[in-house]
């Protein structure tokens, strides 16, 4: 059998993160970065192709959770976290994305060392959101429920192609004290979002989506945690902080 070619050119990966990385750390909310073609327009196509359609489970939360403005916390979003509930091409990226060589260039790239993947995808894997949906700004859970690892990076992956800017979805990083907006990310085909997650990195697509009926806003997520986390940052433990920012 033919072995299968890595996804990504990892020595061309290794020189940007080498080149990005004091840019990634000291970016403004928090350290992140948007990485255009990180994935090819075939490996995309590929992907798509194997999208499954994911139907709503009751462990979802989320849609009937009231902020206080009155909204939900998120509408009409979907995922499916199982690495074996998908087909070979979707596992086959899982792999790479979790693989060691792939968690070094990470590491360069964000300055944190020691990061350790997560094999049930908990909360993570295929996301999808319908029109009409969003997810409300909020800063993500901080440890993984079952290791009690600490969680320190959010790697997001959009497989939209024909992507347009007035369907919506932009992915928007906002200051730490929620005052604004400070950036959007259009989940346009084959682009990556890679952020580190504090108890104030808030971020989401809080406005409704309006693509046509019968698409929707695909992505595929992974995090990635570490045992401890910088005496700077808070290590008390909290769920979703989900806030009313960004209201229509």
């Amino acid at each position: 059998m033919t072995p299968l070619a890595p996804l990504f050119d990892y020595a061309r990966l290794r020189a940007f993160v080498e080149a990005n990385a004091a840019g990634y750390q000291s970016a403004h909310p928090f350290p992140h970065i948007v990485i255009d073609d990180f994935l090819s327009a075939d490996t995309v196509a590929e992907l798509v192709e194997a999208f499954p359609e994911i139907k709503k489970q009751e462990s979802q939360y989320g849609d009937e959770l009231k902020m206080e403005d009155g909204r939900y916390a998120q509408r009409e979003k979907r995922w499916l976290s199982s690495p074996v509930a998908v087909k070979p091409v979707i596992r086959r990226l899982y792999w790479e994305l979790n693989s060691a060589d792939f968690l070094e260039c990470l590491e360069i790239l964000t300055g944190i060392d020691g990061l350790i993947p997560d094999p049930h995808m908990f909360g993570g894997g295929l996301h999808e959101t319908r029109k009409g949906g969003y997810l409300n700004v909020h800063a993500d859970f901080n440890k993984h429920p079952w290791f009690r690892l600490d969680r320190r990076l959010n790697l997001l992956v959009y497989l939209n192609p024909g992507w347009q800017p007035e369907y919506g979805g932009d992915l928007e990083l906002w200051e730490r004290d929620l005052s604004a907006c400070v950036k959007s990310v259009s989940p346009i085909a084959g682009r990556a979002a890679l952020f580190s997650t504090t108890r104030d990195s808030f971020h989401g697509h809080p406005h409704p989506l309006t693509c046509p009926e019968g698409m929707s806003r695909k992505s595929l997520a992974l995090y990635y945690y570490t045992h401890g986390r910088p005496a700077n940052e808070d290590p008390s433990e909290h769920k979703t902080l989900w806030k009313s920012a960004g209201k229509d």
